[in-house]
């Protein structure tokens, strides 16, 4: 009975691999191939959203690396739930609250799978990444840095990564040490590299950049920072959604991501982290779900992951997210990362034949790849105002501000930039569309002159 019990989680991981393989086999039979008609093409039904038109014109979501759409199925996952079971998870012995739990920790299941944790045990969920970023800054953080001790971070973070361990630093007296750019515009691994050393014990750093566009050789980071005894925590919001992320080899001690940037709902995120660690890891919050006993006077906490879910956490989101893990399955991760690669490529040579126009972050070559987005500014027009007019005049959805990041952007002499950030639903069309409408933005306001 003991072997049942300490193994069932890695055969439950197991089967729900052989099933997902299963089923990313029987959905690639429907799918043409790719060389006859692109995976935008063939997804693009599947999702509602897309087809409507905005301000007049045909909508061209290009705001991916804020949120993605949400296809068909994960629609209908939510439905189901709040029709058919809709319950509070654990403890309930009726069919509703057991049937929920059921698919709750089934969902747990699918994201340790998706990302290759060792068990089911090492996903928290969380409200979003910058929650499972506070979590680590909070319960690891506050008990295992000390005055002098040393966080070493990239200037590019996003700001739910700095923000957090400011707070902790100022509690701990540990100090925040930055990683500036290279001359290509990208974090300075040599410089991290050289910055590591006995006082260091952590390093936070993110996978894909989401407005340079760059990505970090994350494993070599963490081999790099495990020699010296570091901890690693990844923000990998920007990668888990498309490529494969495989956290065994990655070898990462932390991992998050959010849920609403991979299809899924929002409201849910998730942490990953090692078994040992969250072992050792006071509560986050306090309340229900999160105890062992409660007395009067003292109370004792659950194991990993209930000691960091306190109270009802989003059922219908969590079981949303499983939806849409299954749904990128289906498709298959590499296929969604390839696909992109030949859209970021494509994007990035029709954006940079824009006169007066200013791309963030490393020229695509042979041997640098960038994600599908490109964060830039053309002279003398204000990134909002592009924004803007691109959706009025053209439903064409992109971002301008500071996405986050704004000590990156002062380092690059800047207050705010645009930014155009592809998925797997979007099509060459959606970036000649938004080319077209671009110059006929920079027209507009040129005229002004």
């Amino acid at each position: 009975m003991v072997f049942v019990e300490e193994f069932l989680p890695q055969l439950l991981l197991l089967l729900l691999s052989l099933l997902y393989q299963s089923a990313s086999s029987i959905v690639n039979e429907d799918y043409p191939k790719l060389g006859s008609v692109s995976l935008g093409h063939i997804v693009r039904p599947d999702f509602p959203i897309l087809h409507q038109e905005v301000n007049g014109s045909k909508l061209v979501y290009l705001d991916n690396a804020a949120t993605s759409q949400k296809p068909t199925a994960v629609l209908k996952a939510l439905q189901n739930y709040y029709e058919s079971y809709n319950s509070n998870v654990h403890r309930g012995i009726h069919f509703l609250s057991a049937k929920a739990t059921d698919e709750y920790e089934l969902a747990r299941s699918k994201v340790a799978t998706f990302i290759n944790a060792f068990e089911s045990r090492e996903i928290v969920f969380t409200r979003n990444a910058t929650e499972a970023i506070n979590l680590v800054a909070y319960s690891w953080g506050l008990s295992n840095l000390k005055p002098g001790d040393e966080v070493v971070l990239t200037i590019v973070e996003h700001h739910s990564a700095i923000v957090p361990w400011q707070l902790v630093a100022q509690k701990t007296g540990a100090i925040l040490k930055f990683v500036s750019l290279t001359k290509d515009e990208v974090p300075d691994t040599g410089k991290l590299r050289e910055m590591l050393s006995n006082k260091t014990k952590l390093v936070v750093a993110h996978h894909v950049s989401n407005m340079l566009a760059s990505v970090l050789p994350i494993e070599e980071i963490v081999h790099w920072a495990h020699d010296v005894g570091a901890k690693v925590l990844v923000d990998a919001c920007q990668s888990v959604p498309h490529m494969v992320v495989d956290v065994q080899n990655l070898d990462a001690d932390f991992l998050v991501a959010s849920s609403h940037k991979m299809c899924g709902p929002t409201g849910v995120g998730f942490l990953y982290g090692k078994s040992e660690l969250l072992s050792s890891m006071p509560p986050f919050l306090g309340g229900g779900e999160m105890i062992s006993d409660v007395f009067l006077d003292h109370s004792t906490y659950a194991e990993p992951p209930s000691r960091f879910e306190a109270g009802t956490p989003a059922i219908g989101e969590t079981v949303g997210l499983g939806a849409a893990i299954d749904y990128l399955c289906g498709i298959g991760m590499q296929k969604i990362h390839d696909y992109e690669v030949e859209l970021a490529n494509y994007l990035y040579e029709r954006l940079r034949a824009v006169p007066k126009i200013r791309i963030y972050g490393p020229v695509p070559s042979q041997t640098v790849r960038r994600s599908a987005l490109c964060s830039f500014n053309i002279e003398d027009i204000h990134p909002t105002d592009i924004a803007t007019f691109l959706d009025q005049q053209h439903g064409v959805a992109i971002r301008s501000g500071h996405h986050c990041a704004q000590p990156l952007h002062r380092h690059l002499g800047i207050n705010a930039s645009a930014r155009a950030s592809l998925y797997f639903y979007n099509t060459k069309e959606d970036v000649d569309d938004f080319i077209e409408a671009l110059k006929d933005t920079v027209s507009f306001f040129s005229s002004f002159k």
